[in-house]
């Protein structure tokens, strides 16, 4: 085969793979940039706002993203997983001792049931379970309101994260690319420089040491 023959068709295909890896890397592009887009619109239009800093508590202060974004609205994926974890997470620590609203539900229970056999009973501390049930039912209430939120909060986080991947992907792609087609063009410039009749010659194997 001809030493030109082989460069051309080496050439071809990196000119291929090259066309390849950009197309790749356009979709990458195209992705996270919707990523980023839809995060930054659905998180605006909730109007978060974070604390000014003269207004965050002690507790607050402690964590670093809360003073950083102080007082900026809530529009990107790490303000969300800042917002989620160190704002709304710390108030839910305070809300019954730190009790999710799955942990809630059986003491709810219990306290409805005892509500029931009062009235039937007519039993004079009625009234006292039903403050406590409306208190626990209350707090899980709240509860509910601010997992779910957080829940929301961080799948936002979580698809902008996909988002900045996929644009880390989409510049290597293109690196990938460029140097692709840097060497298919080197390989076309030294393909039409060698002779026509130049053959393709293989390195010849390693001759193993004689043994005596």
């Amino acid at each position: 085969m001809k030493r030109r023959t082989v460069d051309l068709l080496f050439s071809i295909g990196g000119l291929g793979l090259a066309v390849l890896l950009l197309v790749a890397g356009i979709v990458l592009t195209t992705n996270a940039s919707f990523a980023n887009d839809y995060v930054r619109d659905q998180l605006g239009a909730q109007h978060i706002t974070f604390k000014a800093a003269d207004q965050l508590t002690d507790e607050e202060k402690k964590a670093d993203c809360l003073v950083e974004y102080a007082g900026q609205d809530l529009t990107t994926g790490k303000q969300a997983e800042c917002y989620a974890n160190e704002f709304i997470g710390l108030h839910l620590k305070s809300i019954a001792g730190g009790k999710t609203y799955a942990d809630l539900g059986e003491p709810q229970s219990a306290l409805r049931a005892q509500v029931e056999q009062a009235t039937k009973a007519n039993d004079p501390a009625l009234a006292g379970l039903e403050k406590q049930l409306a208190e626990v039912s209350g707090q899980r209430d709240t509860v509910f309101k601010g997992e779910t939120l957080r829940g929301l909060l961080l799948t936002s986080y979580g698809f902008s994260e996909f988002g900045r991947k996929a644009g880390q992907a989409a510049l290597v792609v293109f690196v990938g690319a460029a140097l692709l087609l840097l060497l298919s063009i080197a390989g076309l410039v030294h393909a039409f420089r060698t002779p026509t009749t130049e053959a393709f010659a293989a390195p010849e194997p390693a001759k193993e040491p004689a043994t005596t």
